[in-house]
């Protein structure tokens, strides 16, 4: 019986040895965003843009503290590498990629996990022709200098997440521009010491041009994989909307809302956020980038939900309204519905192959007959329906909506129509200023060849449907808090 009982205790032993020595690293060397050829595949883009020339990145560096480390966009975006300060250069001429990587730190390893490091298994998981030890880039820079090539390098500060290319631009110029700070970017620094290295070495200037507008105009189209990974990133934020509107009620404090997508997102395995909670109660809503997020939701509140994750590198942008006792007043319900017919006529014209211009020329007409049919009880609230559809009367191509992919606000490049592969959102807002009335609906779109798909659809919008979504039972009824129950 003895013996038995430890034979058996032996063998769960050896069977849970094996297990640790078999089973993948809880640290993945190599993204699973993407496999190797999707990268591998943009890079023979950009070699098809540069021609003769070599494009040169720097990877982000580690965070000052105990922050898990995110690589730029960028950088990923042509590597997958999520390496601090590992630098990358794409041979135009000899169709070849090498990439950089500092030499293995077996103190940090032993206390966060192994890294990936120079060498044929670096070469293998990432499918890149050479991946050799940081030290090594010096000379290859030289060997580039003496060929006397255009150089094309990232000019536009690294975004890390939660950020777009126009606010890491304002900070770059803000720092820049600070008579007790003044420093430069990191991709200008780099730019500078690639200038000293290769001019010097080659005895004149170097020839260095921007790789930013080569990057932006593949970003602009995404692929079928990238497509996947949006979608999912709609999905989480989705999920997280629909909880938060049946865990709602008045009492509850902007911020116990706001953790409500932050648990969601983490439980979908979310790297972080596309960018801060704009979860706005009342007349707070009225700020459109509000994200205190202190004030106690009160009864009779419309309450703004615009929040998402930054899932593998990507993002999409979802926003809904509800009131926080889970029915719309009379008033509210008319400024809604119109609202929300004028933000379908919107949605409805969108199709593939046209300017956005021709979209929002279509939009007008059906916005048009819309408030001509409409019956209002409310007049601030015709007003405010009449200066929504005036803002389309002379509204450019970028009144249509904004980008999305790996920044909420994604990078732009010069295009002629809306084609298949384009994701964008819309958010048009009616107001009523004097009264700080602010109501905002958004969807993260996709054009496909056929029209378009609605990412977000899934997600109630209709008034009916929003007020059986928060009936139903929310994680405060099953797990309680402090906070005042709905009634």
């Amino acid at each position: 019986m003895l013996i038995a009982e430890f034979m058996k205790r032996t063998l769960i032993v050896l069977i849970g040895l094996v297990v640790c020595l078999v089973s993948p690293s809880t640290r993945p060397l190599f993204t699973d965003a993407f496999p190797p050829e999707e990268f591998a595949a943009r890079r023979t883009r950009v070699m098809s843009h540069i021609g003769d020339g070599v494009a040169i990145l720097q990877g982000a560096a580690e965070r000052a503290g105990y922050l898990k480390f995110r690589q730029s966009n960028q950088f990923f975006y042509l590597t997958g590498v999520e390496v601090p300060r590992a630098h990358l250069i794409i041979d135009g001429r000899a169709k070849t990629t090498t990439l950089f990587l500092p030499p293995r730190d077996e103190r940090m390893e032993r206390s966060e996990g192994p890294m990936l490091a120079p060498g044929s298994e670096a070469e293998k998981l990432t499918g890149i022709t050479k991946v050799l030890p940081q030290d090594r880039f010096a000379d290859a820079l030289s060997s580039i200098a003496s060929e006397g090539r255009t150089l094309y390098l990232p000019h536009r500060a690294e975004a890390l997440g939660a950020a777009t290319p126009g606010n890491v631009k304002a900070h770059d110029e803000k720092t820049r521009s600070d008579p007790w700070d003044g420093r430069a970017s990191r991709e200008a620094a780099f730019i500078e010491h690639v200038k000293a290295k290769v001019g010097g070495a080659a005895g004149r200037p170097a020839v260095i041009k921007d790789l930013d507008p080569v990057l932006d105009g593949l970003r602009l189209v995404k692929s079928a994989r990238e497509i996947a990974i949006v979608r999912e990133a709609s999905r989480i934020s989705g999920l997280a909307i629909m909880e938060t509107m049946r865990s709602a009620r008045p009492g509850m404090y902007e911020y116990e809302l706001e953790a409500i997508g932050d648990y969601f997102f983490k439980k979908h395995n979310a790297q972080g956020v596309a960018y801060f909670g704009l979860v706005a109660a009342g007349k707070n809503a009225a700020w459109p980038h509000y994200h205190a997020a202190q004030s106690q939701i009160r009864d009779g509140d419309l309450v703004l939900y615009d929040y998402a994750p930054d899932f593998k590198y990507y993002t999409s942008d979802v926003t809904r309204m509800f009131p926080a006792n889970g029915r719309f007043t009379a008033e509210q319900r008319e400024m809604y519905t119109i609202y929300l017919k004028l933000y379908q006529a919107l949605m409805t014209s969108i199709r593939p192959n046209v300017d956005p211009k021709l979209v929002l020329a279509a939009a007008l007409k059906k916005m048009e007959q819309i408030v001509a049919t409409f019956e209002f009880r409310t007049p601030k609230i015709k007003a405010a329906a009449d200066r929504f559809v005036a803002m389309y009367r002379n509204a450019s191509r970028s009144s249509l909506g904004h980008w999305i992919g790996m920044e909420v606000h994604d990078v732009t490049a010069p295009y002629d129509v809306l084609k298949p592969g384009m994701m964008f959102t819309i958010e048009p807002a009616l107001t009523i200023p004097d009264e700080r009335v602010y109501v905002r609906l958004e969807d993260a779109i996709l054009i496909t060849p056929e029209g378009y798909e609605n990412m977000s659809g899934f997600v109630p919008v209709e008034p009916d449907a929003i007020e059986r979504l928060m009936a139903e039972e929310g994680m405060f009824e099953r797990r309680p808090t402090e906070t005042t129950r709905r009634p």
